[in-house]
């Protein structure tokens, strides 16, 4: 528990390749839970068809997002605003992208 404070208080850069070791890291968190330590995580990674993430991982990835980011990163609102076929071809690099789009927005306020 007090690991997840400490994450959550971390300073929290906005730029791609600080957010995309970011997130790279907790998908390898969740995937070492399944046994699958051996996925290789880049940008152009697919969340269903190269990492075998189901959509119960993807409301764990969300919960996982907003203690790391806070509020400013919806994970929720950003997929209810995809097609079917965009959330099942959703990439790493695109959530990177929107994480670091939110951060930047925040960042500005």
């Amino acid at each position: 528990m007090s690991t997840a404070k400490q994450t959550a208080a971390a300073p929290v850069a906005d730029d791609e390749e600080t957010v995309l070791a970011d997130i790279a890291g907790m998908l390898r968190k969740m995937l070492d839970e399944y046994g699958l330590d051996d996925i290789e995580i880049a940008a152009d990674s697919r969340f269903m068809e190269d990492l075998e993430l189901e959509s119960i991982d993807l409301v764990t990835l969300a919960g996982i997002l907003q203690t790391r980011y806070g509020r400013h990163v919806n994970f929720a609102e950003f997929v209810a605003g995809l097609e079917l076929d965009e959330i099942i071809d959703l990439t790493v690099g695109r959530l990177v992208e929107y994480v670091v789009g939110c951060l930047k927005a925040a960042g500005g306020s």
